[in-house]
Order: C-alpha cells, then sequence, then structure tokens
C-alpha cells in the first residue's frame, strides 16, 4: 500500500497555561498542506519493521510508526479478547517533511500508520477510537486522524474543524535546524505570551461560530520568541527571509520552518523562485511551494 503523509502549519498558537506534569495548554489553528511523506505499506512481512531514507529519523522501536503499528495491534487483540494478533507491517517512509521542523511529520506518519491498519483490517475502530490511539503517541497525532483545519485546545488534542479562507499559495521555508519541542516550550516565558492574542482570539470565536476563517490578518506564535533566542541561526534565517519578502514571515509549531501566505496569483512563485536562487548550494536551506489541503 502506497499512502501520502501530510504536514501541517499553525496559522498562530497562543500558550494559555502550564500543567503540573509539564504539558502546556494551547489553542491553535492548524491545517493540512500538501507537502507529504511517502509511506509505503506491506502487510505480508512477518512483524513491524520501519525504514526511513533520512538518517535522523530513527528506525527502531522509538519511531512513532513502529509505536503506532504497536499499538494497533494491541488494541486490535484486545478487541478481540485474544492474546495475540499474528501479522506485521514493514514501513518505508521517504521522507521529504523537514525533520524537526514544527511541520508534524513524525506524527502525521504515526496517524497514517493506524489508519492504513485500520482499513487493512476493514475498520474494526471509528475516528474517535483511532484518534484515542493516537492521543497516547502525541497530542498531534489526534489532528492528523482527523485531517483538514482545526482549531485545537488543550494540549493539542481536543479539535473544532474550521473553515478557512484560502490563500492562492502557501511557502515554507527550512533552515535545516532541528528544533527540540521540549526545550522550546520549557524556554517560554507565560507572563508575556497574552501580548499578541487579539486576533487569535478573532479566530477562535470564527471557528467556534463555524464562520470561514479570514486569516489574511497578523497572526502570532508564541513559540517563536523561544524558538529564536535558543537557536540564533533560526533568528538570523527569519531575518534574512523577512528582508527578501514583504510579506509576514510566521514559524510554525515549535519550529525552526517558516511559511508565508500569498494571497495574489503568482506571488508566490516569484517568491520561490527567489529564495530557491539565493540558496542554491546550501543543503540545509529548502524552500517548498504548497497548498492547504
Amino acid at each position: 500500500m502506497q499512502v501520502s503523509s501530510p504536514a501541517k502549519i499553525n496559522l498562530f498558537l497562543h500558550v494559555t497555561g502550564r500543567r503540573d506534569n509539564g504539558y502546556h495548554d494551547l489553542e491553535t489553528v492548524m491545517a493540512c498542506v500538501d507537502l507529504c511523506d511517502w509511506m509505503s505499506l506491506d502487510f505480508h512481512a512477518s512483524d513491524i519493521s520501519v525504514s526511513c531514507s533520512h538518517p535522523q529519523v530513527p528506525e527502531d522501536e522509538t519511531n512513532l510508526a513502529h509505536r503506532a503499528a504497536t499499538i494497533f495491534w494491541e488494541t486490535l487483540a484486545r478487541k478481540r479478547g485474544v492474546a495475540h494478533v499474528p501479522g506485521g507491517v514493514a514501513i518505508v517512509i521517504d521522507k521529504q517533511i523537514p525533520v524537526g521542523g514544527g511541520l508534524g511529520g513524525g506524527s502525521s506518519n504515526a496517524a497514517t500508520v493506524l489508519k492504513a491498519l485500520n482499513q487493512r483490517f476493514e475498520s474494526p475502530f471509528s475516528v474517535s477510537a483511532l484518534m484515542e490511539m493516537g492521543l497516547r503517541l502525541g497530542a498531534d497525532v489526534p489532528f492528523f486522524i482527523r485531517g483538514g483545519a482545526a482549531l485545537a485546545r488543550g494540549v493539542g488534542e481536543v479539535l473544532t474543524p474550521c473553515l478557512l479562507k484560502r490563500p492562492c499559495k502557501i511557502l515554507l521555508a527550512s533552515p535545516g535546524i532541528s528544533a527540540s519541542t521540549a526545550k522550546v516550550y520549557k524556554n517560554i516565558k507565560l507572563a508575556l505570551t497574552t501580548e499578541h492574542k487579539s486576533n487569535n482570539n478573532a479566530l477562535i470565536i470564527a471557528c467556534e461560530e463555524n464562520r470561514v476563517l479570514n486569516i489574511n490578518v497578523e497572526l502570532h506564535n508564541d513559540l517563536e520568541k523561544s524558538a529564536c533566542e535558543l537557536y540564533p541561526e533560526i533568528q538570523a534565517f527569519k531575518m534574512e527571509m523577512a528582508s527578501l519578502l514583504t510579506q509576514k514571515v510566521m514559524m510554525t509549531g515549535s519550529g525552526a520552518t517558516f511559511f508565508v501566505l500569498f494571497w495574489e496569483d503568482g506571488q508566490a512563485e516569484c517568491a520561490f523562485d527567489m529564495l530557491s536562487r539565493r540558496w542554491h548550494g546550501d543543503a540545509n536551506k529548502r524552500v517548498f511551494l504548497t497548498s492547504f489541503l
């Protein structure tokens, strides 16, 4: 089975508090884009295995796709009232989504495996049940199981589907730096995260009222300042990118990927060509032209 595993961007991200267990509560709108990893799943395997084209992605039991397959089989065995369900899956990941870039590639891979296995076994689990499994793997996994665009609350698992006023194109740019999500969250100053909240609130209200979101406004990501403090090269990358483009440059997730929304035909293609030429020969810096799914 050949399947695509999409990336996501956070249109805004507001951190609302820190829990006793160290996790943070947040409000964010996430949306899937058509930048995808490609995954091959061979169900003739006798056990679970993962291989990936990217050297930084683990291929053992710590890989989220491997863990997703393990959880699926364990849950299926309990549902059937047996100790073990025979079979396995060999997972091959052609990694196109930048690793550690705030685009949710690992979470998306896990969600894709859960959905593919559910299809393989003729849908023994509902979408809600798959999302419960996914939450055991990571806060973003339930979003990728549902797909589309959604307002996410809690640690990211409380989802309200939303409608987007779509731009023509989205430019993504990665400096090739893998930012630590845990470090970025730990470094934020909660007292300062209300500074840019007004537009975020307007979008939250639109989601709750099932109105189309006008995202052509000044948005804010509370994690951006923290990521730039921890990784000066992320800050330098953003400044270079912003100096070349006239549109607002936004970080997605905990970094280090940035995005720009374009609303007029041809603008995104021109920006893509300019950045591609400027960074030609730099293997770390990557530019993508994408759209919402």
